[in-house]
């Protein structure tokens, strides 16, 4: 009877210590699962920060007509910093979301803009001669920069002061918002989504469909020129230090979004304002860089020997 108690309980012992090598195989086994590997946090922090530093970098290198970039960042640094309405921002991401398949809108926009401002500063020439004192010339003018992939749209019209370019491209007027933020919500056709974005008069915002930063440069009669730059987070407002270098009049510069470069093409812009400039009664001058080659002429060196050919 002794040996058969002795005999139970080495078994019991053998059995407990095989379960327990077991369990810590099975731990030991889950610290390799990619399940369980622990994560680190600060890695996920570095790489933001990256980021960070990769807009910084692309913001750093915008620059404008007279401006160097160290003159860009250091009017970033002295600008007066806003945040957009809260229905601005609803707005935005309506139309992103409801036109994002059409686009080219955004031209269409821009122009008839321009073109009201131009209505505005004539209409105000008709009782006030001095009105085109700065320059009577009244036009559109776009410009492409390829180099920078920028697109710039300057009109000779009313222009806006400080204020105005906070009032107007900052918030938006509270009669009829609610009912435009039903009907673009409401709307599944592009075409009519972009007619009501004109109807309501939130147009410009629709730059942010093919642009990363929107930067608009006026001047007023009746103010200092200013620069108004966004990201479509937020805005700043700084008074342009080239002075009066518009005369009177708006630029808007879009630095374009690498997927809306197409919007440089020579031939694409052209048949876009063809499109949407029929009932603009100013004149638009389109400017972009155009290189030619021109074959020189083979002239012989001073011993007799030919030269070689070249392009310039």
């Amino acid at each position: 009877m002794k040996w058969l108690v002795l005999l139970g309980v080495l078994t019991l012992l053998l059995a407990s210590g095989c379960r327990a090598a077991e369990e810590e195989e099975e731990m030991e086994g889950e610290e390799d699962l990619p399940g369980t590997v622990d994560v680190d946090h600060g890695a996920s922090r570095e790489a933001l920060r990256t980021d960070d530093e990769v807009v910084e970098r692309e913001e750093e290198a915008i620059k404008l007509d007279g401006l160097s970039v160290a003159e860009m960042k250091e009017l970033r640094e002295s600008a007066e910093k806003y945040v957009f309405q809260a229905e601005v921002n609803r707005m935005m991401k309506l139309i992103i979301n409801s036109l994002y398949r059409n686009k080219e809108i955004f031209l269409r926009e821009l122009i008839s803009n321009a073109s009201d401002a131009l209505d505005k500063i004539r209409f105000l020439s008709l009782t006030d001669k001095s009105a085109l004192a700065a320059t009577d010339e009244l036009s559109i003018k776009i410009r492409v920069d390829r180099e920078a992939g920028m697109l710039h749209i300057t009109d000779t019209g009313i222009g806006m002061t400080h204020d105005d370019l906070e009032k107007n491209l900052g918030t938006i007027a509270k009669s009829g918002t609610t009912e435009f933020f039903d009907k673009l919500q409401d709307v599944a056709d592009t075409n009519i989504a972009s007619d009501l974005i004109g109807q309501f008069g939130v147009g410009f915002y629709s730059s942010f469909l093919v642009a990363d930063t929107v930067i608009v440069t006026s001047k007023h009669n009746d103010d200092n020129q200013y620069i108004w730059e966004s990201d479509a987070s937020s805005f700043s407002i700084v008074k342009d230090p080239r002075g009066a270098s518009l005369q009177r009049g708006t630029t808007i510069s879009l630095i374009l979004k690498e997927e809306a470069r197409e919007f440089l093409e020579p031939n694409k812009l052209r048949n876009l304002i063809v499109k949407y400039s029929q009932f603009i009664n100013f004149p638009i001058y389109i400017w972009w860089e155009k290189l030619e080659f021109e074959e020189v002429p083979i002239e012989e060196d001073e011993e007799g020997g030919e030269g070689e050919d070249g392009v310039s």
